[in-house]
């Protein structure tokens, strides 16, 4: 598989995460969920966030959204920053002037995310009067704008309706109508095509698309699904553990993997042209927050592995122009 998007033209990024780490408390103690996660977004650009479940992926959203909960998480260092502005040092207050307005969401699963005793319409229409000042008149009607934008058929008669009486896909395009009904400046979109069939992913990623050039969007797109990379992203980073090991071009990372968990993702991805028998699957689990070492994360899944692996944490080398690899075979000389 190969990816035929060209790079993005950007001015600068949007958002940058610096040097993140996010703990939860879990049997009296302290232990990362993301460690040390450095990435940033352009305007009119795409990151991919790509990993199995379990790698951090959602945790790193949701910090940037201020959305980890106080009793039990934290965001430990690090910086996430907005222009000049810190999220990770805001007050609650703050935040919330930020969420839906700068920076907006697309969750995993509409019908959990959008409220089943409220109008599709008054939903898109709240976080204009939140954060707008707009009156309801005025709300509905950018909200039916917001509505016929995403391509939902009769938008004005479907401002009445409620979610459960939308398709999964249109439940998704209402998702995206609420999260862009304020012009951010920055879209995470949480696997937000898991959950449809192949069809409408395929309309789905095309309105993101779209819609991210009409707007000159930031957008941080996590999904476990490397064929959907090739169709939407512009740049990569593959995680693993909590940690970044692997960033590229997304017009890259196909043909030239470096790191051995991104070629292990590749390896057992169906794909057209082989034989179901050529799948090598990736055997064992993402190791939980309380069982990482001091070693890399991947050694006890990894074919490639050497001693310095089990006992040396690797860091994240810059391998070529916009290429880095955490990796002590890929990434440095290990005589």
């Amino acid at each position: 598989m190969q990816s035929t998007r060209k790079p993005a033209m950007t001015e600068g990024p949007v958002i940058q995460l610096r040097d993140l780490t996010v703990e939860f408390r879990t049997a009296g103690a302290w232990h990362s969920a993301v460690r040390s996660v450095d990435f940033e977004i352009g305007r009119n650009e795409t990151l991919a966030l790509v990993g199995e479940s379990g790698s951090g992926k959602s945790v790193t959203s949701l910090a940037m959204m201020g959305l980890i909960p106080a009793r039990s998480g934290r965001i430990a260092s690090g910086q996430i920053m907005l222009g000049d502005t810190d999220l990770a040092k805001l007050s609650e207050k703050d935040l919330d002037a930020i969420r839906g307005n700068r920076v907006a969401m697309i969750f995993q699963e509409p019908m959990t995310a959008l409220n089943p005793t409220m109008r599709v319409g008054d939903q898109v229409a709240e976080s204009l009067r939140a954060h707008r000042g707009m009156d309801r008149a005025a709300a509905l009607k950018e909200s039916e704008r917001m509505l016929d934008l995403v391509r939902i058929p009769s938008a004005a008669q479907r401002m009445r309706d409620y979610p459960h009486q939308f398709s999964g896909g249109m439940r998704q395009r209402v998702m995206i109508a609420m999260a862009l009904a304020c012009r951010p400046d920055v879209l995470l979109a949480d696997e937000p095509t898991t959950a449809l069939d192949v069809t409408i992913q395929a309309q789905v990623l095309s309105l993101i698309e779209d819609l991210k050039r009409e707007y000159g969007l930031a957008v941080l797109f996590i999904t476990h699904n490397l064929g959907v990379v090739a169709l939407i992203a512009d740049r990569v980073a593959v995680m693993y553990a909590g940690e970044i090991v692997e960033t590229s071009p997304a017009s890259e990372i196909f043909d030239s993997p470096q790191h051995p968990y991104t070629e292990a993702l590749l390896a057992s991805m169906p794909r057209v042209d082989r034989d179901l028998g050529a799948l090598d699957p990736l055997r064992g689990n993402v190791p939980s927050i309380r069982e990482r070492g001091t070693g890399c994360a991947f050694a006890p899944r990894c074919p490639l592995v050497i001693e310095r692996c089990r006992t040396q944490h690797p860091v994240l080398n810059e391998t070529g122009p916009a290429r880095s690899v955490r990796c002590w075979v890929r990434g440095v000389s290990h005589a």
